[in-house]
C-alpha cells in the first residue's frame, strides 16, 4: 500500500471541459474540498473519493458523483485509487463543462485519466504502519533515550517530567520500538 504526504494537482481538457484533479493526504481533504468549492464557485462539479484505514484497521472508501449521472465519476475515481494501492489518501476533481455532453463512457474515461494523470505527477511513499508507545524513565536513562530515538528513527511526540523521571510518548514502526526497548533494558 502507498500514501501521498503532500498535494498534487493536474488538469486535463476533454472536449472542451476541464477536468483538475487534486490528490492529498487524508487529513486535508475535508478542508481542501470546502476550499475549491469556494476558489471555484463556477465549476459544475466536484467529485471525490477516499480511501483511509479506521480506527480499527479497517479500509473505509467513499466516494461522491456530485451532481454527474449515477457512477459515471466518484465510483472510477476511487477504483483507480484503488488499483494503484493509495490509503489515507483522497482524490477531488473540478470539473468546467465545455459545452458537448461526453455521455456515460465518456465521463468515466475522463475522470479516470485526470486521476491516473495525478498519481503519475505525484511521489506515493510505502505505506508503513506506525504505533505509539508511553516509556517512563528515570533522570538517568533520559538523554540516552533521545539519543536512541534519534539514531533508530523513532519520533517523540510529546515529553512530559516528574519527580522520579520522565514519561516519553513515542511513535514509530513496531520492530523499531521493540529495538530501543532491548537497548534501554525495558523489555
Amino acid at each position: 500500500m502507498f500514501y501521498v504526504d503532500k498535494e498534487n494537482y493536474t488538469e486535463i481538457d476533454e472536449k472542451k471541459s476541464r477536468f483538475i484533479s487534486y490528490l492529498m493526504p487524508i487529513s486535508s481533504f475535508e478542508n481542501r474540498l470546502n476550499e475549491l468549492r469556494e476558489e471555484y464557485k463556477k465549476a459544475n462539479h466536484h467529485v471525490w473519493a477516499f480511501r483511509r484505514f479506521n480506527q480499527y484497521d479497517q479500509v473505509e472508501e467513499g466516494s461522491s458523483d456530485d451532481g454527474e449521472p449515477a457512477g459515471t465519476s466518484g465510483p472510477p475515481t476511487l477504483k483507480v485509487l484503488q488499483g494503484n494501492s493509495l490509503i489515507n489518501t483522497a482524490v477531488i476533481t473540478v470539473r468546467f463543462f465545455g459545452g458537448t455532453k461526453l455521455g456515460t463512457g465518456g465521463l468515466v474515461r475522463a475522470y479516470s485519466e485526470s486521476v491516473k494523470q495525478v498519481i503519475q505527477n505525484a511521489t506515493p511513499k510505502a505505506y508503513v504502519k506506525l504505533q505509539q508507545q508511553t516509556l517512563s524513565l528515570p533522570f538517568k536513562s533520559i538523554s540516552h533515550a533521545e539519543y536512541l530515538c534519534d539514531q533508530i528513527g523513532i519520533k517523540i511526540i510529546h515529553k512530559d517530567f516528574g519527580a522520579d523521571g520522565a514519561t516519553f510518548q513515542i511513535e514509530g514502526i513496531e520492530e523499531k520500538i521493540s529495538m530501543l526497548l532491548e537497548q534501554l533494558n525495558l523489555r
